[in-house]
């Protein structure tokens, strides 16, 4: 097989959703063949049953029982649930729960031992996943303590934009006391040193969004900035994190002042997911930074509502799949340049020379 060419595993996620449909789209287009090796971790009769809905007859998944089977010349399909499942287009069932986790478990194992370079998961739904085993609100808290990972930052990625956040999939009640100073600094160390590893930025210049309306007005809406969010800030800089604000969210994306940053650091979920998804739409990608591997996935969810309906689009996982390719060769330049680092200082034998 071509070495240049990294195997991408992809979860199958929720079986009654729009996971196979925008799994075999994507993969239609003939240019992902070209830049890696994709295998799809579900069921070659579940695919069979959403390419029939869709009736789509010029695509075929190569079935393989091993990832060492795969062809780098067609998209491949590896089982690892019940053959005998039911699909449910639209529909929330335990069965569908406990598919995308045996996917999603499959896969995380082998992207652990190095079988596949990366992964990019279809949506799931986070209620019918949940089990004795499964018991986190999300993919990325699966992963975080998969890989037994200190934090990790849901990265929201597009040409246009990147947001971050501080608090994820967390109760609004929640948030005052979620929301820490050490909270804030660790999710700015792991966007600057994503940015830098993972996107090729040498100097990263991040945006930090207030909590409150109009940043606080000097206290007079709320202390968080003074008392929290600023001393983070003041902290990343003294880091050399070259980190601003805090910016009031509804100005800073309303005047475009977003433009003139790498990145940005929400507050929380839908303050920065709000705007990234009105402005990128359909483009979007959802990346863990943090984690020791690669994982991206679409920044969309099951959508139900139009399973089986061939209306889903499907540029945002073409996305996932194009980013986990460069982050992968990314990672390996940064690696490269990083691996002898010239010292910061002179030696001191030199320096003894130099005073004598």
């Amino acid at each position: 097989m071509n070495e240049e060419k990294i195997k991408i595993g992809i979860p199958h996620g929720d079986i009654n959703g729009i996971g196979y449909e925008v799994i075999i789209k994507a993969l239609m287009d003939s240019r992902i063949l070209e830049l890696c090796i994709p295998i799809v971790y579900g069921s070659p009769k579940v695919a069979a049953y959403h390419r029939k809905a869709l009736n789509i007859d010029n695509f075929s998944f190569n079935t393989i029982n091993t990832i060492e089977e795969a062809s780098e010349k067609r998209a491949n399909i590896i089982n690892c649930i019940d053959e005998d499942i039911r699909v449910e287009l639209g529909r929330s069932t335990a069965a569908a729960g406990e598919s995308a986790f045996l996917a999603l478990e499959a896969a995380v194992k082998d992207l652990r031992d190095d079988k596949i370079q990366a992964i990019v998961t279809a949506p799931i739904n986070k209620y019918n996943i949940q089990s004795d085993i499964f018991t986190f609100s999300g993919h990325t808290e699966y992963l975080q303590t998969f890989f037994d990972a200190d934090d990790v930052l849901m990265l929201m990625v597009s040409n246009l934009l990147k947001v971050g956040v501080v608090a994820g999939h967390i109760p609004m009640n929640k948030l005052p006391e979620f929301i820490t100073g050490e909270r804030i600094l660790t999710k700015l160390r792991i966007m600057n040193q994503s940015l830098k590893e993972d996107f090729g930025i040498r100097k990263p210049k991040i945006a930090v969004l207030a909590l409150n309306p109009h940043a606080g007005d000097n206290g007079l809406i709320g202390s968080e900035e003074i008392d929290t969010i600023i001393p983070a800030i003041e902290a990343a800089k003294s880091e050399n994190i070259l980190a601003l604000g805090p910016y009031p969210a509804d100005g800073f994306f309303g005047s475009g002042s977003f433009t003139k940053f790498d990145a940005v650091l929400a507050m929380y979920h839908d303050q920065g997911l709000t705007p990234f998804k009105t402005l990128v739409a359909d483009e979007g990608v959802n990346f863990t930074a943090g984690l020791p591997v690669i994982r991206t996935s679409p920044a969309h969810g099951t959508a139900y509502e139009i399973a089986g309906k061939d209306e889903a689009l499907f540029g945002s996982f073409l996305n996932a799949i194009y980013l986990a390719c460069d982050i992968h060769k990314n990672r390996k330049f940064y690696k490269t340049i990083t691996k002898n680092p010239l010292p910061l200082g002179l030696p001191d034998e030199l320096l003894s020379a130099k005073d004598a």
